[in-house]
This record gives C-alpha cells, sequence and structure tokens, in this order.
C-alpha cells in the first residue's frame, strides 16, 4: 500500500474498532461488591487498546473519543456527558501510556509492561477525576446527596472511614475505586495480549 492507502486503512479499522468500542459500553456487569450501584464493569477499552498496539496511542484515543461521542449521541446523557468524558479519560490515560511504551519496544515483554503501567496509571488517575468530577456531577445533576453515595459503602466503611484520611468519599475511592479501575484495565490488557499478535499479523498483513 502506499502511504495514502495506508493511512485510509488504518482510519476505517479505527472506525470499526469505535464500532466494537461502543457496543462494548453496553455489555457491562454489576460489580458484586459494596460500591455505588451506578459503577459497572465492561471491556470497552479492549479494542481502543488494541487499536493503540497496532497503529499507535493516537489511533487507540481516537477510538476512546468516537465510542464516547457515539454513547452520547445514540444513547444520551442526564449528566451533562461527565460520565463519557471520565470514560475518554481514564480510557485515554491507558491506551496513551501503553501505547507509548509498547512503540518503543514492540515485543511480549514490552506489552506486558505496557498494559500494567497502562492500567496502573489509569488506576491512579481515577482517584482526581472522580473525586473533583465525576462524584460532584452525580450530586449536581442526579441528585444524589454525597451522604448517601458514601452510605453506599457503609457495611465496610467503617473501618476505614478514617483511614488513611479524615475524609470519607477520598477513602472509598482510593481503597475500592483505584483498585477496581487498576483491575478492569488489566482484564482488558490480558485479553489484548492474548488475541493481539495473530490479529495484528492479519491487519498489518494487507497494509
Amino acid at each position: 500500500m502506499t502511504k495514502p492507502q495506508q493511512r485510509i486503512y488504518k482510519i476505517t479499522l479505527t472506525a470499526m474498532l469505535s464500532a466494537v468500542a461502543f457496543v462494548l459500553m453496553f455489555v457491562e456487569v454489576p460489580v458484586p461488591m459494596l460500591i455505588p450501584s451506578f459503577i459497572k464493569f465492561d471491556i470497552s477499552d479492549l479494542p481502543a487498546l488494541f487499536c493503540s498496539f497496532a497503529f499507535g496511542p493516537v489511533y487507540g484515543v481516537a477510538v476512546e473519543l468516537v465510542k464516547n461521542l457515539l454513547h452520547i449521541l445514540i444513547k444520551g446523557t442526564t449528566s451533562a456527558g461527565v460520565g463519557e468524558l471520565s470514560n475518554f479519560l481514564l480510557g485515554s490515560v491507558f491506551c496513551l501510556v501503553a501505547g507509548i511504551i509498547y512503540k518503543n519496544n514492540q515485543n511480549k515483554k514490552s506489552a506486558i509492561l505496557a498494559c500494567f503501567i497502562g492500567a496502573l496509571a489509569m488506576g491512579l488517575v481515577s482517584l482526581p477525576i472522580n473525586y473533583f468530577l465525576v462524584y460532584p456531577a452525580y450530586v449536581k445533576f442526579y441528585g444524589f446527596p454525597l451522604e448517601a453515595i458514601i452510605g453506599m459503602y457503609s457495611e465496610i466503611l467503617s473501618p476505614i472511614a478514617k483511614v488513611p484520611t479524615g475524609n470519607a468519599l477520598f477513602n472509598c475511592l482510593l481503597v475500592f475505586n483505584v483498585p477496581f479501575t487498576f483491575f478492569k484495565g488489566a482484564v482488558d490488557a490480558a485479553i489484548c495480549i492474548l488475541v493481539y499478535k495473530p490479529l495484528s499479523r492479519l491487519i498489518k498483513g494487507k497494509m
């Protein structure tokens, strides 16, 4: 393929993976843990991570952007797009960090390291995003009192309410949401590592 043809091919595949990611956003599983019920588990970051490895981190971020724009356009939103913005920011951190690391050294060991660091970065970034953006938005747009949200952790909150800080919401996010976000990224990463090589040979073989 010529370079213009390769670019069109990459854009076409990115669009297709964005559509897959959008569909996967609806295949969400309630978390059987003592955290708020609006937190769901899905693997919609998987196509973006795959795209980031195959074509570069910018394409992975593009998948994150398109899937969330489609979600707003088709499903609509009652939170001024805050949920989609959060999903975009977290997924972009994951794909950008993992994609940059893998781009510099494309082998299996590098892919595993890239996925681990990317998932870790996403987990850590989820703390300020949830604390300053998502949870205040749920209070404002959904009318949930902050005390009620914190109360969703009530059965296990008391042992950690004052640990490691005196801020109950911060503690909940640190102890539960950060590990959950990391785990979510780790699942996407594990699937990507399993299927990436055979699929990438097929995709790149046509370029």
